[in-house]
């Protein structure tokens, strides 16, 4: 097996959908230079215009948002309300196990002036259906992933809302464009990310789920947005300022309260990412058991097209904080569950990518490589 990085960031080609160039560069990067060469001011004229055109629908909402109450939703809906002047109707996937942080993240955001429509799929259904893709995938939060996208929608329809937010196109950020997911502005291409792959509630059918049990799983059908003139957009296509650091730096001015946890047992060296949710945290160790990267390799990716980060630093980092994982997650994850450490760890080793990590003498999984040097096994 190889593993190539690109030439200008520290993504690696193990990333599910990732594109590069011939010369080595990463579809993000791509993506960054791109950046310079955009007419911004036209970009926001047809944002404006399609604002304008959501109000003249004239609807009990303009717009409706689906958030968390974390950075990036808080920047969407903001730049929603206050920029755009939109009425926006917030609509929030509540996660099991919602952290401290989480709620009071989205109750901050809600008290800048937002109706919201507070949603939690049945915990018993998510609970089972959990279990079931961290056996089948080797993915703690596949499943919490559909009706985080899916409510929006649904709420878009059945409230008759003419515009829908999103805010980041992977595609774009990421550059997994391989995947089908395009590199414009139309949020309806949302369910070609990796996570969703189409986004079929009829593949959790089993057990005790019915397909009954999965309507907030289910994207509608195309032809029901047609029917009703809805349409989606990604904001970052839009908006010149996104970024990860400017969302959070805008977010936190506006009451966004970070993690407290030493970043070493997170796996991460920023504080105001996936704030919800502790599961997100031995997820992420598992992707980084699979394709050799973690969070933090998103996070030094940012900052390294961005220009706060060079490459030699971006290294360390990752060998500081990618792919770690304090145990308390990970315990907490399993009593989620019902199953021990060890059998959380036999599901893991499964998953492991073999040619690129190896088992320590005690028994810890390390890695081959080095980041940032391409490998081969």
């Amino acid at each position: 097996m190889k593993m190539r990085y690109c030439k200008r960031c520290l993504q690696p080609d193990t990333r599910p959908g990732i594109f590069f160039s011939e010369e080595g560069v990463c579809g993000a990067c791509l993506w960054e230079e791109q950046k310079k060469n955009i007419d911004w001011a036209a970009r926001e004229k047809e944002l404006a215009d399609i604002a304008e055109w959501a109000k003249s629908k004239h609807k009990a909402y303009d717009a409706v948002i689906g958030v968390s109450g974390g950075k990036d939703s808080t920047f969407q809906a903001l730049y929603a309300k206050e920029k755009l002047g939109l009425n926006v109707l917030l609509v929030n996937s509540e996660p099991d196990g919602i952290t401290e942080v989480g709620k009071k993240n989205i109750e901050n955001l809600i008290s800048k002036g937002f109706d919201c429509i507070k949603m939690r799929p049945n915990p018993k259904v998510m609970q089972e259906l959990t279990k079931r893709s961290f056996l089948e995938y080797g993915n703690i939060v596949k499943p919490s992933e559909y009706p985080l996208w899916v409510s929006a929608f649904r709420i878009a329809l059945n409230f008759d809302i003419p515009l829908i937010i999103q805010g980041e196109n992977a595609a774009l950020t990421l550059g997994v464009s391989t995947t089908g997911q395009s590199t414009d502005g139309n949020a309806f291409n949302v369910t070609k990310l990796n996570t969703l792959n189409g986004c079929k509630a009829s593949e959790w059918v089993g057990g005790d789920v019915t397909e009954k049990d999965l309507f907030m799983y289910q994207f509608p059908d195309a032809s029901e947005f047609e029917n009703k003139d809805i349409r989606a957009i990604w904001l970052q296509y839009y908006a010149k300022r996104w970024s990860q650091v400017y969302n959070a730096d805008f977010a936190i001015a506006r009451g966004l309260t970070g993690r407290t946890e030493p970043l070493e047992e997170i796996g991460r060296f920023r504080r105001y990412s996936a704030l919800d949710s502790d599961f997100q945290i031995p997820n992420q160790m598992i992707k980084y058991l699979k394709f050799g990267f973690g969070f933090a390799t998103d996070e030094v990716c940012y900052d390294i097209r961005e220009g706060r980060l060079d490459r030699e630093d971006g290294i360390w980092l990752l060998q500081q904080y990618d792919g770690k994982c304090a145990d308390r997650y990970i315990d907490d994850f399993c009593k989620y569950i019902d199953i021990t450490r060890e059998q959380f760890w036999e599901v893991v080793d499964k998953y492991v990518n073999r040619d690129l990590f190896e088992k320590d003498a005690n028994g810890k999984w390390v890695p081959k490589f080095t980041p940032g040097t391409d490998f081969e096994s």
